[in-house]
């Protein structure tokens, strides 16, 4: 495959240049130039949401030979995307958070919402969303600072009563902890309220220790930055398993290691299964529409059904060329992180080192479609 966009520009222009398409390029036809993947992919985690929406990213995930999606959808919104993709479509309990009593939503309100998700979406899969943004999200939480015993934390009373329930019910339990390192430098630098980032994890692996699970620290485990750590933590915890989603987040830190390390990583935890494929793609109607101002940042980042495709198609063509081609250029898709702590270097379309590492096809078995089978489809049959 080319090396450079320049040369890439000719064999794939058609597209507009936007955040999603930083190249122009026609998604369509670079993702026919990748050609189908070795098996058909199952995405561990996406969050899917509205009939028209759906069907456009129903459009992209069979050009990219995604078969099956595991979507985190608000319990409101699961009935629309069964309607509308089937058994493509497999659920994670997922709190509520639309609910006005957001507060409740996450603590009793959660319990009520896994039960619903496993009597009536069959599911087989709950999250916990430990990000110390939480703290700024719910008003209650926002003067227990670090170490809050109630829900902050994630071995707080409300997280076990979950982890608990979920287990009882057969469950294995997805977690969002930290988040990347640059929100820490930029965002999170009261340590008093949010925790430094290593002490995300104390709650973690104590929460492993309790529940014999299976886990997936979604994110690449929140630390793609640090594959020492992550390399240290699969190994103290045989039962943890990690996805590689969010797109932007991993392309700009697996670009940061040296491509030998990179890959020596993922042929190591990818080959025993214990690396499953995700996206964090979000789905949702207001990518169908003109700009929306004051929705949501998620609901900016299309504004048409062109911008949509693009959006989806993005995502799905950065990780398949991460990891399957020795590309080494910069991303297609703009990384507004970059501006946080170089602001006068990076502007809104700037975007990190896309570096391919070129795995071999029995990991890439696995990371596409093994890992998830035996770890995750075999608790539906």
């Amino acid at each position: 495959m080319p090396q450079s966009p320049a040369n890439l520009a000719g064999e794939w222009s058609g597209g507009v240049v936007r955040a999603s398409n930083r190249y122009g390029w026609d998604y369509g036809r670079a993702g026919a130039a990748l050609g189908p993947p070795c098996v058909p992919i199952i995405d561990a985690h996406a969050h899917l949401a509205g009939a028209e929406a759906c069907r456009v990213y129903d459009r992209v995930r069979r050009l990219f030979g995604v078969e099956r999606t595991y979507t985190m959808t608000q319990l409101a919104q699961a009935p629309v995307v069964r309607d509308t993709l089937g058994d493509s479509a497999r659920f994670i309990a997922f709190p509520s958070f639309g609910e006005p009593d957001r507060y409740a939503a996450f603590r009793a309100g959660y319990i009520q919402t896994i039960e619903a998700f496993h009597r009536d979406y069959g599911s087989r899969m709950l999250k916990l969303w430990a990000s110390p943004r939480l703290r700024d999200l719910i008003p209650e939480l926002a003067d227990q600072g670090f170490g809050a015993t109630d829900l902050a934390e994630v071995d707080s009373h409300w997280r076990i009563k979950a982890c608990e329930v979920g287990q009882s019910l057969g469950m294995m339990i997805m977690i969002h902890i930290a988040d990347p390192d640059t929100w820490f430098k930029a965002r999170y630098t009261d340590a008093s309220r949010y925790g430094t980032k290593r002490q995300q994890y104390e709650g973690l692996e104590r929460m492993l220790d309790q529940f014999p699970g299976p886990w997936i620290a979604a994110h690449m485990g929140g630390w793609p930055e640090d594959l020492a750590f992550l390399d240290g933590l699969l190994t103290r915890h045989p039962n943890l398993s990690l996805d590689t989603s969010a797109t932007k987040w991993v392309v700009r830190a697996v670009g940061g290691h040296p491509v030998p390390e990179a890959r020596a990583f993922f042929v190591k935890w990818g080959g025993a299964g214990r690396l499953l494929f995700g996206s964090d793609i979000v789905v949702q109607e207001d990518h169908l529409r003109p700009q929306k101002q004051g929705v949501s940042p998620m609901a900016d980042l299309a504004d048409s059904p062109e911008g949509a495709f693009d959006l989806y198609a993005s995502r799905y063509w950065a990780t398949r060329a991460m990891f399957e081609t020795s590309l080494d250029l910069d991303s297609p898709i703009a990384d507004p992180d970059l501006m946080m702590l170089e602001p006068t270097k990076h502007d809104a379309m700037s975007a990190p080192r896309l570096r391919g590492l070129s795995l071999p096809a029995s990991v890439l078995r696995m990371l596409y479609r093994g890992a998830a089978e035996n770890l995750v489809e075999s608790r539906w049959k």
